[in-house]
C-alpha cells in the first residue's frame, strides 16, 4: 500500500511539473536594436593576477539578439592587438544598460598589455562601438589587483 501511495505521489508531482503555465514559457522577441551603441562607462580593470585579467565596461543596451559577446583585443604592443578574448552575455531587455565582462587567460606576470574593447551580436554583427586603446600591467607572481567594490 505504501509503495502504491509513493508511486501515486510521484506521478502527481511529475504531472504537475510537466503541465506548468504555458504563458510562463513564452520566449520574448529580441529587443529593438539601439540606433547607436555607446560606451557609457569606460573599460577598466576589474581583477588582475599574474596570469589572468578581467576587463569590464558598460554600454547602453544594444538590443538585437539576446546573446551578445564582449570582445577584448589585446597584446604587448599597442600597434599589434592580435590576441582576442571573448565572453558571452545575455541581455536583459528591461535594463537600459549592459555591463560586459571579459576574462583574458594565459597572461605573463609583470607585463604591460594594451587592449581595446568592442561587442557584437551572437550572429557576429558588430554593435558599432569600439574603445580607444587602454593598458594595464599584470602583477608579480602570487599578487592580485582588485578594482571592484568590495562588500563591507
Amino acid at each position: 500500500m505504501n509503495r502504491l501511495l509513493l508511486t501515486l505521489a510521484i506521478t502527481i508531482t511529475v504531472g504537475s511539473l510537466l503541465s506548468s503555465n504555458p504563458a510562463a514559457a513564452q520566449v520574448l522577441p529580441p529587443a529593438k536594436r539601439a540606433e547607436r551603441v555607446e560606451i557609457t562607462k569606460a573599460p577598466e580593470l576589474e581583477l588582475a593576477t599574474d596570469h589572468l585579467t578581467i576587463i569590464r565596461w558598460t554600454t547602453n543596451n544594444p538590443g538585437g539578439s539576446d546573446v551578445h559577446y564582449g570582445i577584448v583585443r589585446y597584446g604587448t604592443d599597442p600597434e599589434d592587438l592580435s590576441q582576442t578574448a571573448k565572453n558571452p552575455i545575455r541581455l536583459n531587455q528591461g535594463h537600459p544598460y549592459t555591463i560586459f565582462r571579459v576574462r583574458m587567460d594565459g597572461l605573463r606576470p609583470r607585463t604591460t598589455y594594451y587592449y581595446r574593447v568592442t561587442s557584437e551580436e551572437s550572429n557576429g554583427k558588430s554593435d558599432g562601438v569600439e574603445s580607444p586603446v587602454n593598458q594595464f600591467t599584470t602583477p608579480a607572481p602570487g599578487e592580485r589587483m582588485v578594482n571592484y567594490p568590495q562588500p563591507k
